[in-house]
């Protein structure tokens, strides 16, 4: 039974908003962190090499009629360039596996290879404030620059919601970032967000939380700026980032042909429920680099300046079309009264879609990154996976406008430097690190603004700010399942590991086409521990861990090959929430225990029995028992069940009906 909504109701986030729009089954007129909800899934989105996992998810459910194929976005962009898709069979098989898909669920919005990224297509002609999106891939944080709620799942989630057109939800903590003062002309997205993460630090006040972007400094931000920015909000460690969407966004909004009319302007309380906000000053931004392993160990380009390096990459999803034009421009600064730079298969330029790659053309600009050495890429994520034909070579320093630097991110062996598309610019002549802000003071910034169509007479649309429609239920007559699965009994002796271990590291990218946990489980930790799979075949099964295990990607293939190399459980301080939600999904268990004098103890090969039901892992040889937090009743329930697809088995449609209700 439904009510009115009551005018009553506590002070919410952007995100919560966002969030009692869309959830069902609510007992009040808001909600609240900690709150479990389930929620309308406006779109699911995904990629070639996501596709690959959930098709095995997808056959397990018995390949279902999928809730609405308008409003499933798949693109073909991980794997792929011309040369790998002629003469791999891995990425010719992922690509003709999301093409058969695509025909056999007769998709509207499907790319095939080199056609866009995933996430530059989707936010440039789709996404719209309010929404909630859902993708396979931990960069869906990207589209709340548009002001969505948009999170990374892995690719067992993604299908759920694909089928049902609902997933659940845990409302987040929400964290304020406030930026004040004004960029200076040719700052943009990625220095903002370097500054954020150099300041506040990766896994840390951001973890699993939201992140709301505000402040004075936010109204001046372009489109692609803010983009930038919330797809970052990966590396910081958060669920989503988002900005409330304002006149900016309803112009580009009103620049689209279609899919432009479905726009919900909210907007946090004045007095919203931040657990923390954290101020940030651009008035003395500078340029800023990132240096191996981690994208928040930031430097001032004046610390670096002149550093050699093998190559120079710009391009990736975290690239926007103003930092590609903004990198030429500069790059026509740099190369005055110089000879042309033969192309060299150190520099590579890659667009983000066919219709910038045209757009960049029409203006002359792809003859200015080819006149200093540059090859034009086709669309795709190329080297920031380094999975691909291009990749850094072992020992090779590269700058990279790309969003992680992560151990062999680019290429086994390789060592990645972030930053900005203009700084990868006027450090590509020499191959030397070099501060772009000369270059950029002689910049023609009225061209600059034409090539991005800025300079238009239309009038700025008007945004009305509006509340949430929230439907109370007087009862949510929901009952938790009551089915048991796994044993809850599990001994076994320690492998050990630090903070932050990323997805990369847990499983390359390389094998992520493999879905057969006998094929998979070898490959774990493949670059960093090799001893790894064969320790645990030796009854080393168990996995502690510190902070932020599982952070990064949202390949959700990293628990495969947990299971595939035998680990039965991961102890850790704390978790990457797309990771946890994996392990959940796949019947992995994991606990979150806090106590040091845990950690004191379970060292390398230290023996740890574990009692799942009590929630408590014990210390073999001092007989010491510690008490993991308690996991949220819908994880207990899905644990119980066995995993996602077996509770989707059980319980059919109405799933997350039977696993638990809405606060």
């Amino acid at each position: 039974m439904t009510a009115e909504q009551p005018t009553a109701r506590k002070p919410m986030t952007l995100t919560q908003k966002i969030l009692a729009h869309h959830a069902s089954g609510l007992t009040r007129p808001w909600v609240e962190a900690g709150d479990i909800l389930q929620v309308r899934v406006d779109w699911t989105i995904a990629s070639e090499l996501a596709w690959n996992g959930m098709d095995r998810t997808y056959q397990a459910l018995g390949r279902p009629k999928i809730h609405d194929p308008d409003r499933f976005f798949l693109a073909v962009d991980h794997t792929v360039d011309p040369v790998t898709l002629a003469g791999d069979k891995r990425a010719q098989k992922l690509t003709q596996l999301s093409r058969d898909f695509a025909a056999e669920a007769k998709l509207r919005h499907f790319y095939d290879a080199n056609i866009t990224i995933l996430h530059t297509k989707f936010y440039r002609d789709l996404v719209q404030p309010g929404q909630v999106v859902l993708g396979a891939d931990s960069h869906t944080s990207s589209h709340g620059g548009m002001g969505a709620f948009s999170i990374g799942l892995g690719g067992a989630d993604i299908t759920a919601a694909m089928v049902l057109g609902q997933s659940w939800l845990e409302v987040p903590e929400a964290i304020a970032v406030e930026y004040l003062g004004a960029l200076p002309f040719g700052f943009g997205g990625k220095d903002v967000i370097l500054q954020t993460l150099g300041a506040l630090r990766r896994n840390t006040v951001a973890m699993e939380r939201s992140v709301e972007y505000r402040g004075d400094a936010v109204r001046h931000f372009s489109t692609d700026t803010r983009f930038t920015i919330a797809n970052m909000t990966a590396e910081f460690g958060g669920l989503n980032g988002i900005f409330e969407a304002d006149e900016t966004v309803a112009d580009w909004l009103s620049r689209r042909r279609t899919d432009n009319d479905q726009a919900l302007y909210f907007r946090a309380d004045p007095d919203a429920p931040y657990v923390a906000r954290y101020t940030i000053d651009l008035a003395k931004l500078q340029p800023l680099v990132a240096k191996p392993f981690s994208p928040d160990n930031v430097l001032p380009i004046s610390e670096v300046l002149g550093m050699p390096l093998h190559g120079c990459f710009i391009g990736a999803c975290t690239t926007t079309e103003e930092e590609l034009v903004l990198g030429a421009l500069v790059l026509e600064q740099a190369m005055k009264d110089r000879p042309d730079q033969p192309a060299s298969p150190k520099k590579l330029v890659v667009p983000g879609d066919l219709s910038i790659q045209a757009r960049l053309k029409q203006a002359g600009l792809w003859d200015l990154y080819e006149r200093a050495g540059f090859r034009v890429g086709p669309p795709g994520c190329s080297m920031c996976l380094g999975v691909a034909s291009e990749k850094a070579l072992p020992g090779e320093v590269w700058l990279s406008s790309q969003n992680r630097n992560y151990e062999n991110r680019m290429g086994q062996g390789s060592l990645a430097w972030l930053a900005a598309a203009v700084t990868v610019a006027a450090s590509a002549p020499d191959l030397k690190v070099t501060d772009p802000r000369p270059l950029l003071d002689r910049v023609d910034r009225d061209r600059f603004a034409r090539i991005l169509e800025r300079h238009s007479s239309r009038p700025t649309p008007e945004v009305r700010a509006s509340e949430p429609t929230i439907q109370v239920h007087t009862s949510n007559g929901h009952t938790a399942a009551t089915s048991t699965a796994a044993p809850t009994h599990l001994r076994g002796r320690v492998q050990r590991f630090g903070d932050n271990v990323d997805t990369d590291a847990i499983i390359p990218g390389e094998f992520c086409h493999l879905t057969r946990l006998e094929e998979i489980g070898p490959h774990a930790f493949h670059h960093v521990r090799p001893e790894f799979y064969p320790r645990a075949q030796a009854g080393r099964t168990l996995v502690v861990a510190g902070v932020g295990w599982g952070s990064g990607s949202s390949r959700e293939q990293a628990v495969w090959a947990l299971r595939g190399a035998g680990i039965q459980a991961v102890v850790a301080r704390s978790f990457a929430f797309i990771h946890k939600r994996n392990l959940v999904n796949d019947a992995l268990p994991y606990l979150v225990v806090t106590d040091p004098r845990f950690y004191d103890l379970a060292a390398e090969d230290a023996e740890l029995s574990i009692d799942l039901a009590a929630g408590t892992v014990t210390h073999v040889p001092s007989g010491q028992t510690f008490t993991a937090e308690r996991p949220s009743p819908i994880v207990q329930a899905l644990q119980r069940e066995g995993g996602l697809v077996p509770a989707i088995r059980h319980h059919g449609p109405k799933v997350f009906d039977a696993l638990g209700g809405a606060a």
